[in-house]
């Protein structure tokens, strides 16, 4: 019947026998009687096979040893179905067959999660701050507490499945337990709603939730806010509140996960007899030396000028590199002494190949 070996293990008996049952499943072939009778034949077969001592006598005596008044067919016991909500549950959504206790469903439930954009200066993202977010949520309803039931009043027993949560139904030879349609499985109903909530056991309100931003966030970073989020549903948990974050761009530094970068013009007599020149920092002014002969697009490394490792500690660094300004106009004065000083300085301009080595060396300098 089922199409296995006699050294058939226990799960490829389950096996064939799930894929045969789903083929003659009755929900799968209604008004066919064939297709019943033939799935009543798989589910007896069953029936012997799962069991091992039935199994045995089966082995050593054949049908004989199973017929008759004390076979699987006689008497048919639907405990060797306990697991038979695995067979069929993830395909029929049920999983009580055959009997057994079915769970009441609790009214409660867990509230949604609900998100919120925030913008922010780039200051604000790097130095942390506390914002105020309005949040448009459900709360739980004031005057009935949640329960959904007029003040006084409390939810009274289902008269469809008479508190169980679920109903039955006849399915062939074998009845089939599923959630009751009237209370959703709760085994109550409310018959008398709350006249503020109507029933529901929350309300609709908007609030303005307090946001506290840690330092060293970045753009898109979401921060959870663990029960600020929906009310649940008949006294259930809260869920949370999810705010994303967008980081405004700074107007001259550019971020990089904790290291800030930023461009800095000198003239070409500050780059090559050397000068101390001031840059700016999220912390205020600090002073750079430029040491004589620096090469336009030489970085340097102020370290600790950087962002906050978030949730950590320490910081980034702040990279500054220099770039040599060409004047687009000069005076009479500074044509003259730009042409002597071209004198006495040749450049013998051929193209150059620059290592790896060698820009590392300026990244670093």
């Amino acid at each position: 019947m089922l199409g296995v070996t006699r050294t058939a293990s226990d799960v490829e008996i389950k096996s064939a026998y799930r894929k045969l049952a789903m083929t003659y499943h009755p929900d799968r072939n209604p008004n066919n009687p064939d297709a019943e009778e033939k799935f009543k034949e798989l589910t007896e077969a069953y029936a012997i096979l799962a069991d091992g001592e039935k199994r045995s006598l089966y082995d050593r005596f054949g049908h004989a040893g199973v017929g008759g008044g004390g076979g699987a067919t006689a008497g048919f016991d639907p405990a060797i179905f306990q697991d038979f909500g695995d067979i069929f549950g993830d395909f029929f959504g049920f999983g009580d067959i055959f009997g057994g206790g079915g769970r009441r469903r609790s009214r409660t439930q867990r509230g949604a999660d609900l998100r919120e954009d925030l913008n922010l200066e780039f200051d604000e993202a790097v130095f942390g701050t506390e914002k105020q977010v309005k949040v448009r949520r459900h709360e739980t309803c004031d005057v009935c507490q949640g329960s959904g039931a007029a003040p006084g009043k409390a939810p009274v027993t289902c008269r469809s499945c008479n508190g169980r949560g679920q109903v039955r139904y006849q399915q062939g030879f074998f009845s089939i337990a599923r959630t009751c349609p009237t209370c959703q499985g709760s085994g109550s109903v409310i018959t008398d709603p709350c006249p503020k909530c109507k029933g529901e056991g929350r309300m609709l309100r908007e609030r303005m939730v307090e946001a506290k931003v840690p330092a060293g966030v970045e753009d898109g970073t979401r921060i959870r806010f663990a029960g600020l989020g929906e009310a649940g549903a008949f006294g259930g948990p809260a869920g949370d509140l999810y705010v994303v974050l967008h980081v405004k761009e700074h107007p001259f530094f550019e971020r990089e996960g904790n290291d800030l970068y930023c461009v800095v013009p000198i003239s070409f007599p500050q780059a090559a007899l050397g000068t101390e020149i001031m840059i700016p920092t999220l912390e205020g002014d600090h002073r750079l030396k430029v040491p004589e002969g620096t090469q336009s697009g030489t970085s340097f490394r102020i370290r600790s000028k950087g962002v906050p490792v978030l949730n950590g500690h320490g910081k980034g660094d702040l990279f500054v590199e220099v770039r040599v300004q060409t004047p687009g106009k000069l005076s009479k004065r500074q044509r003259e002494l730009l042409a002597e000083l071209a004198q006495l300085t040749p450049v013998e301009n051929k193209p150059q190949r620059r290592s790896l080595l060698g820009r590392v060396k300026d990244m670093f300098a």
